[in-house]
């Protein structure tokens, strides 16, 4: 069994920044690929950024590239989401999600993982 806890949400203003951080806890050595995905209010849930196993491939959605980082720390079974210039439109429940095959490439899409954390709130006032 495995579990996903997200932490570092908050309400910050437009502009600002806030880290987001993904525990994983329990399988954690078939750790694969890990994501960031979104849902607004109304919205379906929304691809944000990925990682590969070894952190060394990554990719973004186009609406965040050069404001958000993603980045792990494998010793500590930890997927961080930076937020840097902070959107109104960045509004959203932030859940991470993890793939636990060892897969080691990208994955970014909803149904390529079967773990999922309960999400953390990120309100950007504007």
């Amino acid at each position: 069994q495995v579990r996903l806890v997200e932490s570092g949400g908050g309400l910050v203003q437009a502009g600002g920044s806030l880290r987001l951080s993904c525990l994983v806890s329990g399988r954690t050595g078939d750790l694969g690929a890990m994501a960031w995905f979104r849902q607004a209010p109304a919205k379906e849930r929304e691809f944000v950024a990925a990682i590969n196993r070894s952190g060394d491939e990554i990719v973004y959605a186009d609406s965040v590239k050069g404001r958000f980082t993603i980045s792990r720390d494998n010793a500590k079974n930890t997927v961080y989401l930076q937020m840097n210039s902070l959107q109104a439109e960045d509004t959203a429940v932030y859940y991470c999600a993890a793939d636990l095959t060892r897969f080691p490439g990208l994955l970014y899409t909803q149904r390529e993982f079967a773990n999922w954390g309960q999400g953390t709130q990120v309100t950007v006032s504007s």
